[in-house]
């Protein structure tokens, strides 16, 4: 197992990608993915029983949907730099031809990449499907799912959420991004999302909160708790609070950096903030 060093090292390396992608294309999206890459680091590093040999069946491993695909970011540089795909590869991101669009597809076979996420709110009924069957095959591994808390205004996340909880999937970990930020400005100014963990309580959720999502121990101990949590009955779901551009001083406490890249001088200061530690592509 790394040790915490190690999971921030490997985070702060993460940064440098996501940060280095969106600028050399001009587009993408940072500040979701910088505010949950030490979710990803944690879940990647340490806490999935997984195989980098990967096929689609997920078969006797742990998987992960990650529902609000725009992060792709923060999951290309996680599976790359977790043996997946080279990591000299990240350097394709969101160029012709690549395997590393803007949101994941699955078409061109990107290993890692279980479902394409480009509308928002159908992550977590792919994953019910897919813990489903794993009940049904007499697999004991779990399925995660990352959504972020925009997502949440989606209907059919509210279906699934009835879905999980009537049916007793509880092989099933949902995390909420809850950064209370979306493109177009506060989760609250565009939607209300009201008492998110109440909601949940009430479809009948185990709900766990992550008060500091950004923090690589308190990630492990909440993960932890919830994968104690399973098997008894109810579907898990970590309210996981984050700061959105966590990491860049200029990119934190606002939406603006949802899906904006940043300039050259903004790629030198961003990239000073956090200093290599793994070798960048």
């Amino acid at each position: 197992m790394p040790t915490i060093n190690e999971l921030k090292d490997f985070s702060t390396q993460v940064r440098r990608d996501i940060v280095r992608m969106v600028n050399a294309v001009n587009s993408g999206h940072p500040g979701g993915s910088l505010g949950c890459t030490e979710f990803m680091t944690a879940l990647y590093q340490e806490v999935m029983d997984y195989s980098s040999d990967f096929n689609m069946d997920g078969k006797e491993e742990d998987l992960f949907f990650l529902s609000n695909g725009h992060i792709s970011p923060v999951l290309y540089s996680v599976l790359a730099r977790s043996g997946f795909f080279p990591v000299s590869e990240l350097a394709t991101f969101r160029k012709i031809n690549t395997r590393l669009q803007g949101h994941p597809t699955t078409h061109e076979g990107l290993p890692g990449v279980r479902m394409a996420a480009g509308s928002l709110g159908q992550g977590l009924s792919v994953a019910l499907g897919a813990a489903n069957a794993k009940k049904l095959n007499g697999d004991k591994h779990l399925v995660y799912t990352l959504h972020g808390d925009g997502e949440l205004q989606e209907g059919q996340i509210w279906e699934a959420a009835m879905y999980a909880a009537g049916k007793k999937v509880d092989n099933l970990i949902a995390t909420i991004d809850y950064n209370l930020k979306q493109i177009d400005g506060a989760t609250d100014d565009v939607m209300p999302l009201g008492d998110v963990r109440a909601k949940f309580e009430a479809f009948g959720w185990n709900v766990l909160e992550v008060t500091n999502g950004n923090d690589i121990e308190s990630i492990l101990a909440g993960l932890k708790e919830a994968k104690a949590a399973t098997g008894k009955g109810q579907p898990v779901c970590i309210l996981m609070h984050t700061e959105m551009g966590n990491g860049v001083d200029f990119m934190m406490g606002t939406h603006a950096w949802h899906g904006k890249a940043p300039n050259a001088a903004q790629l030198e200061s961003a990239l000073a903030q956090n200093p290599e530690t793994l070798g960048d592509y």
